[in-house]
């Protein structure tokens, strides 16, 4: 048997009493005002949603909410068009369409949707206006957070944050808006007639604005989003990120406006670390592409800013592919950008060909628990209960019909009139000789066609059951 040798501790004597945090809390980003083409883009951006999401709640469409989800009776009322639960495949699709689209441009432009037109991204821009305007720009607050309590730092902090309320309540009843008419809400809440629910829906929505916009800000966008995480599988050596031009800039140092920087083996880059001080996650671009960025280009307007003050081409920091970065031609076609658009304009046109022909009348049929039974005529005759379910934004006349045997006789309603978004029950009987029966058990179909419309139509496949046939 050989000898062990016994394991020596070779752990550094100054490492032997050290530990290591799991975890770290978070550090305060204090942003800087900039200015810049990629800020009044995503300032545009910003008020065209703000428009969509604050106006279109107000439109009144057919005497009603143009946009009203009206859960209580299953109502989804989207301008000229009435959706039902029975439409909901159709809202499948439109999530995986818009799924479809966040992946072709994310493979395209990166993470753009999120420093663009996600919510979460828009309204923390909101809440860091509120900040500039009542706290000050970014030294003076942090000059304002370091002093004691005092009644001016009191003020704009209660300034701050009666803005940052403000905005989540006005955010909150306007989201709750889309669930309830919007007028009749906000006079309900004013006077106390609201419902419990809605008071609690709009307390939690506030409360939610509150603190993802207001306090946890791109902890949201780093731990919480989902996409931060996959998007990086998407991206390939073609896709557009903000990225940082590592061999113009470096190396980087301070230098005099008009000094020779290159002949002291400079860079482009000043090392003034705007580019940092913009940045909603806090991250440093230069160091690389990383997970926090959200492609939001604030450090480019900052950075374009330094180079014009400086006299240097702007682009130090830019829109552009890692095979730019490394010399080589960018390849905007490739086959999985092509793959995703192909998909993506199939997919628009098929969902746009089913909400065109959507049928804006259901019929189902309901057949009785007795299977079967035999009338004074001496016919066998079973017994249904139709129902129509108007999902036009008219009242409706329709006719009621029923085939698949020959010999099958109707009794019962022929024509009923439906209103706007009704759903209409009543009973029918068919009937039929036994010896015309071929079978126990025969396939029939029922077909209802509007009489204002002969376009307006569908069916339902239903069974008529008979005694055993020999």
């Amino acid at each position: 048997m050989s000898k062990q040798i016994p394991v020596q501790d070779v752990t550094p004597p100054s490492a032997k009493n050290a530990s290591v945090d799991l975890y770290a809390s978070q550090e305060k980003i204090y942003t800087r005002a900039f200015t810049g083409l990629f800020r009044n883009l995503r300032l545009a951006g910003g008020a065209l949603l703000f428009l969509l999401f604050f106006g279109t709640v107000w439109i009144n469409w057919n005497g009603h909410q143009a946009v009203w989800w009206n859960l209580p009776e299953r109502k989804f009322h989207i301008f000229s068009a009435t959706y039902w639960p029975q439409d909901f495949m159709l809202l499948s699709w439109l999530l995986i369409i818009c799924a479809f689209g966040l992946f072709f441009i994310t493979v395209f432009a990166g993470r753009v949707w999120c420093g663009y037109t996600c919510p979460q991204s828009v309204f923390t821009w909101v809440f860091m206006w509120a900040e500039k305007v009542t706290e000050g720009d970014r030294n003076q607050r942090m000059k304002l957070d370091k002093q004691p309590m005092s009644g001016k730092k009191l003020g704009r902090k209660l300034a701050k944050h009666s803005i940052w309320i403000g905005v989540s309540l006005l955010t909150a009843i306007t989201f709750v808006g889309y669930f309830t008419p919007i007028r009749d809400l906000v006079i309900e809440i004013f006077t106390g007639e609201a419902s419990g629910w809605a008071y609690f829906w709009i307390g939690f929505f506030t409360l939610a604005t509150y603190g993802n916009a207001g306090w946890l800000r791109e902890q949201v966008c780093i731990y919480m989003c989902p996409y931060a995480r996959f998007q990086s599988v998407m991206f390939d050596q073609d896709t557009l990120i903000v990225s940082y031009d590592p061999r113009r800039g470096e190396s980087r140092g301070p230098r005099k406006k008009d000094a020779d920087y290159k002949a002291q083996g400079l860079g482009d880059c000043i090392d003034c670390k705007m580019c940092v001080q913009v940045c909603p996650t806090g991250i440093d671009i230069r160091d690389g592409l990383q997970i926090e960025c959200i492609g939001c280009a604030a450090c480019i307007d900052a950075c374009d800013d330094i180079m014009e003050k400086m006299n240097y081409p702007k682009g130090l920091i830019s829109y552009t592919t890692e095979h730019n970065l490394s010399g080589h031609n960018t390849h905007l076609l490739r086959p999985r950008l092509i793959g995703y658009a192909v998909a993506l304009v199939a997919m628009i046109g098929l969902f746009a060909w089913a909400v065109a022909n959507r049928p804006l009348v259901e019929l189902d049929v309901l057949k009785d628990r007795v299977l079967f039974r035999e009338n004074e005529r001496g016919h066998i005759e079973n017994v249904y209960t139709l129902k129509i379910m108007n999902k036009a934004q008219r009242d409706m006349t329709y006719v009621i019909t029923a085939d698949g045997l020959d010999g099958l006789v109707y009794e019962g309603k022929r024509e009923v009139r439906a209103l706007a978004g009704e759903v209409y029950s009543f009973p029918v009987e068919l009937s039929i000789a036994p010896e015309k029966l071929p079978s126990s058990a025969n396939n029939i179909v029922f077909h209802v066609q509007s009489a204002d419309d002969p376009s307006i139509k569908n069916d339902a496949d239903s069974r008529f059951i008979g005694p055993s046939v020999r």
